[in-house]
């Protein structure tokens, strides 16, 4: 659909270019690490990962939810609902989802492997939102693909979702200074970077926090919900113990990865 891939880029290059711009004036933490470097490992992962999307995958979610109107399929083409509360709906289940996804992601080994190249990120800025695995990323289509028919999600909830989810991982990863009662404010109803920041915390049981990419509640109803890091977050370190050293955190590094200890 080429208005829905216009709507996320336009969506994508904003958010970066206000995250990033905020991180330059405001920024949370010191970096540790070469920003150069990283931001072009980071943006690389994207090409790579939109690359191999477009020639493994023969349909993209919203595709499906145009099957699942046509075919009848999924939950919310079963019963008359106000276009609104389907659309509104829809959004909310899509986000639970990508939540249990997350958690799966941390606690099935083999599924860790691919999630913790977004890990050993030695920083977390703007881009690190960006950063998966391209395996990673064909599996999480797939679990959307999958989502999406079960609920019978409109199209239009499908795109929002796409583009919400994007804005925030790139907004709640950015590396930015707000004031703590903007952030308390924030965080009842979206996921802000000091609470996402715990989750890329050295610490596992702060790294098993905090699984939320949009949306707070999940965290706070399974249990999962961490408020901030034991050390402070300038203080905290970021990434992984396996994986200390920037010489081995390259493009074709991280790509590897999952195959190697």
């Amino acid at each position: 659909m080429i208005g829905e891939q216009s709507i996320r880029l336009a969506a994508f290059v904003g958010v970066l270019v206000i995250v990033a711009t905020w991180e330059l004036l405001a920024p949370k933490r010191k970096l540790s690490d070469s920003k150069g470097r990283r931001w072009v490992v980071n943006l690389s992962m994207i090409a790579i990962d939109t690359v191999a999307v477009r020639l493994i995958v023969p349909l993209l979610p919203a595709g499906m939810a145009l099957l699942a109107k046509e075919y009848n399929w999924g939950v919310l083409n079963q019963v008359e609902l106000p276009k609104w509360f389907a659309i509104v709906a829809a959004v909310i289940a899509l986000d639970f989802v990508i939540y249990l996804q997350h958690v799966l992601f941390h606690f099935l080994p083999v599924l860790w492997r691919l999630h913790r190249m977004h890990h050993s990120d030695l920083d977390i800025d703007v881009t690190t939102g960006n950063r998966f695995h391209p395996i990673e990323i064909l599996i999480s289509i797939a679990i959307k693909l999958a989502a999406v028919a079960f609920i019978g999600a409109p199209v239009v909830a499908v795109i929002s979702f796409e583009v919400i989810l994007n804005a925030t991982s790139q907004f709640n990863h950015g590396n930015i200074r707000m004031p703590e009662k903007l952030d308390r404010l924030l965080r009842l109803f979206v996921v802000t970077p000091d609470m996402h920041r715990v989750h890329h915390s050295i610490t596992p049981r702060e790294t098993n926090s905090n699984f939320g990419f949009n949306l707070p509640w999940w965290d706070r109803l399974c249990g999962t919900y961490r408020p901030q890091p034991e050390l402070g977050h300038e203080e905290m370190t970021i990434g992984l113990k396996e994986f200390r050293d920037s010489r081995k955190l390259t493009l074709f590094h991280l790509l590897i990865q999952p195959f190697t200890k």
